[in-house]
């Protein structure tokens, strides 16, 4: 039996269509036409023998089929690109700390930092899982080299890697009654998530209570299981017991941005790469799942 190779820019295209939402941003992002981009995935399906994508109102969806070569494929650029860094990164070594929110810990954390330890063994990586203002000080003092954060750019050169929506997330099988105090569960000030809540629920004249307050992501989710209230997160490390709730006033998005402390070096700018792939392919996988 004679095996099929599959093209791996043919799949690096298809990984990109779907994350971008189109076949339109794809072409821009990879530097090819419209036109070019639809015949390779004609040339996929071909090779395959079977439909990816059908059309969903104006835009495409993928087919069953697709969804499983979506899986694949993101496995197979991902070991591919990894070959090529552990390659050319042989050299590097040294040291990188790393400060996070508390979101991408059991989430987007192990993965991010699996990857790059395989690529480059020679290399100590120190990560830091905690609430924005800590990661913030420890930033500003020296004692990390990169933070992601939740909020705008609050130093010189952070970049926004992504804008995800804030989302009321509480209990499905919850109600509460909507002439008395909606119960909110949420961090300790400072927190954004807990500022644009209350903004949103003080602009509709909806009247609000603390009920659960907590340093740690673990304790929100642990309140809203108990039906103690609803917290304020995005979709991200959504445990299964927990719902979005589409009853309550809107809530804005929210940047996820990544800080860097000091001048780079080629150990934190190949971290930053990987971070910043890695925040793509899982809000890409988050996104996806919501939709579906």
């Amino acid at each position: 039996m004679r095996l099929t190779n599959l093209d791996m820019d043919v799949l690096r295209t298809l990984v990109t269509a779907i994350e971008l939402g189109g076949f339109a941003r794809a072409a821009a992002r990879l530097g090819r036409s419209q036109s070019a981009v639809s015949l390779q995935m004609r040339r996929l399906e071909e090779q395959l023998g079977a439909t990816l994508l059908r059309k969903q109102g104006r835009g495409l969806a993928l087919t069953e089929a697709g969804d499983v070569v979506l899986g694949y494929a993101r496995r197979i650029l991902a070991l591919n690109d990894e070959t090529v860094a552990a390659v050319r990164g042989l050299d590097l070594a040294g040291a990188v700390k790393l400060g996070l929110p508390q979101d991408f810990a059991e989430v987007w954390l192990p993965a991010a930092l699996g990857r790059f330890a395989r690529a480059h063994p020679q290399v100590r990586i120190e990560a830091r899982v905690d609430r924005n203002f800590v990661l913030l000080e420890e930033l500003t003092a020296g004692r990390l080299d990169l933070a992601l954060i939740w909020g705008e750019a609050q130093h010189p050169g952070a970049e926004v890697v992504a804008r995800l929506p804030i989302r009321w997330i509480g209990r499905s099988d919850v109600s509460f009654d909507p002439a008395a105090p909606l119960p909110l569960i949420a961090f300790q000030p400072p927190c954004q998530f807990r500022t644009d809540a209350i903004a949103a629920l003080d602009r509709i004249g909806r009247p609000w209570r603390l009920s659960f307050t907590s340093p740690s992501l673990a304790g929100l989710w642990a309140a809203a299981e108990a039906g103690l209230g609803v917290t304020m997160r995005t979709r991200i490390g959504l445990p299964a017991t927990l719902t979005v709730l589409d009853n309550l006033p809107a809530l804005p998005d929210i940047a996820l941005t990544l800080h860097q402390a000091g001048r780079a070096t080629p150990v934190v700018d190949r971290l930053k790469q990987i971070l910043v792939e890695t925040v793509h392919d899982g809000i890409g996988t988050v996104e996806l799942g919501a939709a579906a």
